[in-house]
């Protein structure tokens, strides 16, 4: 592929995901949970930087570029960053977290993959503002 289609592929990739995402899939969705009375002991610093870096910046990430080098992860959708996790968290709960409602299994793809435990914690640390 020239490297002059190669802009216009990963953008067309990247729509092409987004748009099947926002679609909905019976495979993922909100988890239902809500930030506990009192909030959370859950903090960027205690558990957020170490989820997203363990399993999510592999392929969302503001450093990577290109379809191949992010696994298909559409370009806007960066986790390297504490906006960028907040800016998403929605869409983050319903991939990767666990709640009353539902466990969600889609993210990450490949391992290593984040406890049922961990998952839960991610719902809740999202729902409390990412803190």
């Amino acid at each position: 592929m020239s490297k002059q289609l190669r802009p216009l592929f990963s953008a067309l990739c990247g729509a092409a995901v987004l748009v099947l995402a926002g679609c909905g899939s019976a495979d993922v969705g909100p988890t239902g949970t809500t930030c506990p009375t009192g909030g959370t002991q859950l903090t960027a610093e205690n558990f957020g930087n170490n989820f997203f870096t363990t399993y999510c910046t592999r392929c969302h990430s503001s450093e990577l570029s290109g379809i191949f080098q992010r696994h298909g992860a559409p370009p806007p959708m960066n986790f390297n960053t504490h906006a960028g996790v907040k800016e998403w968290s929605k869409n983050i709960d319903a991939w990767a977290g666990a709640g009353p409602d539902r466990v969600n299994t889609e993210m990450p793809g490949g391992n290593p993959e984040p406890s049922e435990d961990d998952r839960r914690k991610l719902s809740e640390w999202l729902a409390c503002g990412a803190p």
